[in-house]
C-alpha cells in the first residue's frame, strides 16, 4: 500500500475505530502522527484551519512515548496517541495560546485548562490550535494574528465560528475529533457550516474556569465529531465534577460511553422554525431544515409546529447585556489603554463599551429576564420531549465579508444579530446538538439543532444517533478537497 493510500485509510477512520485500532496495536501512535500530520501538510495550507502547529519531530517523538507506554500495557484512555489541536481561546501549557488577538500573540500559558488536562490524561497529544476569531467574536473566523479559515466545503466561503478552525480540521479529516466552546452559537454554527455534529452543553457539564466561579457564564465547552459515538466517547473524557468550579454537574460522564440505541416511537418534538416570524432566514434554509423532520417523523416521532410562550426580543437584550458585561469585565483593562484599545477589533471594543454602560441593576434585569425564559422553555419541554430548530439563518457566505448586514430583507443591527436563532437555546442553558441536515442547490451545507430538556445531552446524543444512521450526511457528502 502507497504511503497516500495508508494515510487516507487511517485518518479515514472515526474516532472510535482509530482507538481501537491503537489500542489493539494494528497501528502505531507513531503510524497515526504521521498519516494526521501528512494531511494537515496538504490541505491546511488551503484553509487555514490549524495554528501554532508543533515540529513534527517533537510530536513524532510524544507519539513514540504513547507506544512505549502500550507496550507496557499502560494504556492512558481513549484518546491514547490521538493527535489534537486545541481551540485557540484554551490556555495550552507550553504552547502558545492568541484567542486571535495581537494583544496575545506571544502569549505561552504556564498551564492547562481542566479541559486541556482531560484530553492529556486520556492520552491525547497536542499538536498546535485551531484558529479562531479576535477572542471568539462572532461566527466568522478571521483575525489580525493568523488570518481567516476557509469553509471545508467551498474555501470562498466562510466555516463559521467561533469554533471555525476545529469545524474545518474535523470536517477534512486532520483531527479525530475537536473541542469547541459555544455562546451565541460557537460550535452549533460551524459544525453547521461543515457537515460535522457539535454539541452545545449544560452549564456545568464540561468544567470551565472562570475568574468567577459562582456565576455561569452563557460560554460553555462541548466536544465536536464526524460521528456521534465519537461526540459521546469524546464528551464522556471532557465531561465531570472538578472541585474548583463548585457548578460543574457531578452525574458520572461514563453514560455517554454506553450504547445509544433507543426506541423513539411517540416521542414529540416541537418544530420552533423562525420563532413565530420573529427571526429572518435567507431563502433556502428553512426549507432544508424542515426537510430533516420527516426523518424524525419516520423514527416514530411526533413533530408539530411549537415556540416557548415568552417574547424572544427581550430574551434578546438580556442577552446583549450579559454578554457585552461578562467580555466588558475581562477585558476593560486593556481596553483603558489607547494603545492596546487600537489592536481591538471594532466589534471588541462595541461590547466593551456596552458593558461599560450596563448598570448593575441593569444586569440583575436581565439575568432576570434569562430565568423567566428558561422556566418557560422548561414549560415547553413539560409538552414536548424535544425542540428542533436551524443551527443557522443563513448558509456559508463570502469568507471576505465579515458579518452579513442583511438577512432574508432585514438589516443586521449588530455583528451578531444573523446568529439570533442560536441566542434563545444558549439563554436558556439547555444542551443543542447540531447535526447535518444536508445541502443546498450551490453545495452548502446547513444544520438543525437538537435541544433536549437542561442536562438532557445523553438523550439529545441517542435521537441524533438514530438520525444520523437514517440520514449519514458526514460520509454521503465529504468535502471534495478530499479526493
Amino acid at each position: 500500500m502507497s504511503k497516500a493510500a495508508e494515510t487516507t485509510e487511517i485518518v479515514n477512520l472515526d474516532a472510535n475505530a482509530l482507538s481501537s485500532a491503537i489500542k489493539s496495536k494494528q497501528v502505531s501512535c507513531v503510524e497515526v502522527m504521521n498519516a494526521y500530520l501528512d494531511r494537515v501538510d496538504r490541505l491546511n495550507p488551503r484553509v487555514n484551519a490549524i495554528v501554532s502547529l508543533l515540529p513534527r519531530q517533537d510530536l513524532l517523538d510524544q507519539a513514540s512515548t504513547r507506544d512505549a507506554q502500550l507496550a507496557r500495557g499502560d494504556l492512558l484512555g481513549w484518546m491514547h496517541g490521538f493527535p489534537h489541536a486545541i481551540k485557540d481561546l484554551e490556555p495550552t501549557r507550553g504552547i502558545r495560546t492568541t484567542m486571535g488577538s495581537p494583544l496575545f500573540k506571544n502569549f505561552v500559558p504556564a498551564a492547562d485548562s481542566i479541559l486541556v488536562e482531560r484530553i492529556r490524561l486520556a492520552g491525547g497529544i497536542i499538536i498546535g490550535k485551531t484558529n479562531v476569531p479576535e477572542f471568539g467574536l462572532g461566527s466568522q473566523t478571521y483575525n489580525p494574528v493568523f488570518g481567516t479559515t476557509l469553509n471545508a466545503y467551498d474555501q470562498s466561503k466562510t466555516c463559521g465560528g467561533s469554533s471555525g478552525g476545529a469545524a474545518v480540521a474535523l470536517a477534512l479529516r486532520m483531527l479525530p475529533v475537536a473541542d469547541g466552546s459555544d455562546n451565541g452559537g460557537s460550535i452549533r454554527n460551524p459544525a453547521a457550516f461543515n457537515n460535522v455534529f457539535g454539541l452545545r452543553t449544560s452549564f456545568g457539564r464540561v468544567p470551565s474556569l472562570f475568574t468567577e466561579v459562582f456565576m455561569p457564564s452563557i460560554s460553555v465547552h462541548g466536544p465536536m465529531a464526524r460521528t456521534v459515538p465519537d461526540l459521546a466517547m469524546f464528551l464522556s473524557v471532557i465531561a465531570g465534577y472538578d472541585a474548583r468550579t463548585p457548578l460543574s454537574i457531578r452525574q458520572d460522564p461514563a453514560e455517554f460511553a454506553g450504547p445509544l440505541a433507543r426506541d423513539f416511537k411517540g416521542t414529540r418534538i416541537g418544530w420552533v422554525g423562525d420563532f413565530g416570524g420573529h427571526i429572518p432566514f435567507e431563502s433556502g434554509v428553512l426549507d432544508l431544515c424542515k426537510g430533516a423532520l420527516k426523518v424524525f417523523e419516520a423514527l416514530g416521532c411526533t413533530v408539530e409546529p411549537a415556540i416557548p410562550d415568552y417574547p424572544l426580543e427581550p430574551v434578546w437584550d438580556s442577552w446583549l447585556k450579559i454578554r457585552a458585561w461578562q467580555i466588558g469585565a475581562m477585558l476593560n483593562g486593556p481596553y483603558a489603554e489607547p494603545a492596546k484599545r487600537a489592536l481591538m477589533k471594532p466589534e471588541l471594543q462595541w461590547e466593551i463599551e456596552s458593558g461599560l454602560k450596563a448598570g448593575a441593576f441593569e444586569i440583575v434585569d436581565a439575568l432576570t429576564v434569562r430565568t423567566a425564559w428558561y422556566q418557560a422553555v422548561r414549560t415547553f419541554f413539560e409538552k414536548y420531549d424535544f425542540m428542533i430548530a436551524p443551527a443557522g439563518q443563513v448558509f456559508p457566505f463570502d469568507a471576505a465579508l465579515h458579518w452579513p448586514i442583511e438577512v432574508g430583507g432585514a438589516s443586521m443591527d449588530t455583528y451578531h444579530r444573523w446568529m439570533e436563532v442560536m441566542i434563545p437555546i444558549s439563554m436558556s442553558g439547555c444542551p443543542a446538538l447540531s447535526a447535518p441536515a444536508g445541502f443546498n442547490e450551490r453545495g452548502l451545507p446547513m444544520g438543525i439543532q437538537i435541544v433536549g430538556p437542561n442536562h438532557a445531552e445523553l438523550a439529545c446524543i441517542q435521537l441524533a444517533h438514530a438520525y444520523d444512521q437514517a440520514t449519514n450526511w458526514v460520509t454521503k457528502r465529504p468535502p471534495s478537497v478530499l479526493s
